[in-house]
């Protein structure tokens, strides 16, 4: 009989570092987080499937606390979401799985009328926002203590991991009106010697290298200025900085700048945040 990881009640910490539990923000469905064996996080579909009924191609297996893109030999296999996520079109899913996908596109569409999951609003190609394009990149790349990495939502939306005192993961956004926030600038998008050329010569960085190397430590870890400086709260969820990498993340590079970031200010009113 499978058993899942849980977490004693008493503890203070309520993070599982591998089989973490979340939703797709894109349909809203139930999602398990593990790490490749390159460190790399991947989603997949929170049940055990049985391997017969999944195309070998499709196969993953777990195994401590790693997954790997293959079946492992048993009966049973995993599944990345992506496979099965409703809110995809392309590519379509294979035939064995369609009936899957379904049951997950009506779990969707119950939980939008549930008022549990709001789906991104879809912009129309005639209404005057889509006329004007905006450069706001929904996974930016940010560049901290000399490394690059790939954000996992915009820059004045990435959030603080920590738990607060009634057990709930706090609201505050890392960028915050009292402490100091990078510059958008551009910078060389250069692939190593023998690789694939990039769709861009230079691409737009969120840099944070020119702030105090605390404030940059406050940034890895993700968290706010009121847990930075508090060293007992625990964390609950983990930070999802991405190694950036040009290739295999060259969908996400932008060739011109973004838009000024929007910052809270006094009384919570927003302004914008630093941009050359």
């Amino acid at each position: 009989m499978r058993r899942s990881l849980q977490v004693t009640p008493g503890s203070v910490s309520r993070l599982l570092r591998c089989g973490q539990g979340g939703r797709c923000r894109d349909c809203g469905n139930a999602i398990e987080w593990y790490h490749r064996t390159d460190q790399q996080p991947v989603r997949l579909h929170p049940h055990e499937l049985p391997a017969a009924q999944v195309p070998e191609a499709c196969r993953w297996h777990v195994s401590s606390g790693v997954a790997h893109p293959a079946g492992d030999g048993s009966n049973w296999c995993r599944l990345r979401h992506a496979v099965l996520c409703p809110a995809r079109t392309m590519p379509p899913p294979p035939p064995e799985l369609a009936g899957l996908r379904r049951s997950l596109a009506v779990r969707s569409r119950r939980l939008i009328d549930a008022g549990i999951f709001t789906p991104a609003p879809a912009t129309s190609p005639e209404s005057p926002a889509s006329q004007t394009p905006v450069c706001r990149p929904a996974r930016p790349i940010v560049q901290l203590l000399y490394v690059r990495y790939l954000a996992p939502r915009p820059v004045d939306e990435i959030q603080c991991v920590a738990q607060t005192r009634h057990r709930h993961r706090c609201t505050a956004p890392l960028l915050a009106a009292e402490r100091p926030g990078g510059t958008w600038t551009l910078m060389p998008a250069t692939a190593k010697s023998g690789q694939l050329a990039l769709p861009s010569d230079v691409m737009a960085v969120y840099d944070l290298s020119r702030l105090p190397y605390a404030e940059q430590l406050r940034w890895r870890a993700q968290r706010c200025a009121q847990h930075a400086a508090s060293s007992t709260a625990a964390d609950l969820a983990v930070a999802a900085w991405e190694p950036f990498d040009p290739l295999r993340h060259h969908e996400h590079i932008h060739a011109r700048l973004p838009a000024p970031v929007r910052r809270p200010g006094p009384g919570g009113r927003a302004r914008h945040g630093d941009r050359l």
